[in-house]
């Protein structure tokens, strides 16, 4: 079985000054790159993509977004219905979704000028690790939160 995905909560600070938003539980110590995600379309998912080694941590810059999760079975012939995890990314909080290898994710932009954050902890090209499903190749099933 592999590690579970694991929300990390982030904090807010305000005062006259302003806003400040953290999350001093996130260790980045793993990260090599960064990239944004904004998706075309409010309610047009992005996905199913994910991989076996490679890890995620997503977070909301702005906007929010919905992020389904899958644990894969079988890379090569997935069972097509796995149970989902459903989080809910806001740029109003610094929380920080972690996704380790084996899982697959279906992104989904709530507001208009959403904009998510994505770190990896391999380089591109490092590693041969992405794997890509049809947006309705799972059943759809209640996801659990």
């Amino acid at each position: 079985m592999t590690e579970k995905a694991q929300l990390i909560s982030g904090n807010r600070h305000s005062d006259g000054r302003g806003n400040i938003l953290f999350n001093n539980d996130f260790d980045a110590t793993a990260i090599k790159r960064v990239y944004t995600i904004e998706n075309a379309e409010v309610g047009t998912p992005r996905g199913w993509q994910g991989h076996k080694i490679e890890q995620r941590w997503f977070a909301a810059v702005s906007g929010s977004f919905n992020i389904e999760i899958i644990e894969i079975d079988d890379f090569d012939k997935p069972a097509i219905d796995l149970p989902r995890q459903l989080y809910e990314l806001s740029g109003s909080a610094l929380d920080i979704l972690h996704v380790p290898g084996g899982h697959i994710t279906l992104i989904t932009a709530l507001e208009e000028n959403s904009k998510l954050l994505v770190m990896a902890d391999y380089a591109v090209g490092e590693i041969a690790d992405e794997y890509r499903f049809p947006v309705d190749y799972f059943v759809r099933r209640v996801a659990i939160r």
